[in-house]
């Protein structure tokens, strides 16, 4: 197994941790329930080269209403979908889900951590995590004394 593995391996792991969490917590409203309380972003980590990519479908999400958050090693993407809304009159159902969610994500320590850099377009919020700059071992050469 190499380093990629394992860290896809781990991020998967901390995935589905993460939705148990939510599902327990309430995240995981009935259809019928869903127009408030919590929701939860889909979200996908990819390793593209020397960088780390989270991608978050957030529609209807303002950006002014996303925080991006990172505190001793954890990633933290909270925020909130306003409803649009303003009374339930005319509604037969209500399937989509409003009102405030977080997520959180473990970084590697790989990740450089000063220069990660979020964009969002078009109702999705895209998180370059650089790797830091591996430092070569350099050999160093042994001279005689005299």
């Amino acid at each position: 197994m190499n380093k990629r593995d394992t860290l896809r391996d781990l991020f998967s792991i901390q995935e589905r941790v993460n939705r148990l969490f939510e599902d327990a917590m309430g995240g995981a409203a009935a259809p019928e329930d869903a127009g408030g309380g919590t929701w939860s972003p889909a979200v996908d980590i990819y390793e593209a080269g020397s960088e780390f990519v989270v991608e978050a479908e957030l529609p209807e999400v303002a950006q002014s209403d996303i925080e991006i958050k990172v505190q001793t090693n954890t990633l933290t993407i909270e925020g909130e979908r306003r409803s649009r809304r303003a009374t339930m009159e005319g509604y037969h159902r209500i399937e989509r889900a409003y009102g405030r969610f977080s997520r959180s994500f473990l970084l590697p320590g790989s990740v450089d951590q000063e220069t990660i850099t979020a964009t969002f377009r078009d109702g999705v919020l895209r998180i370059v995590l650089p790797k830091k700059v591996e430092v070569s071992p350099r050999q160093i050469e042994i001279v005689e004394r005299s």
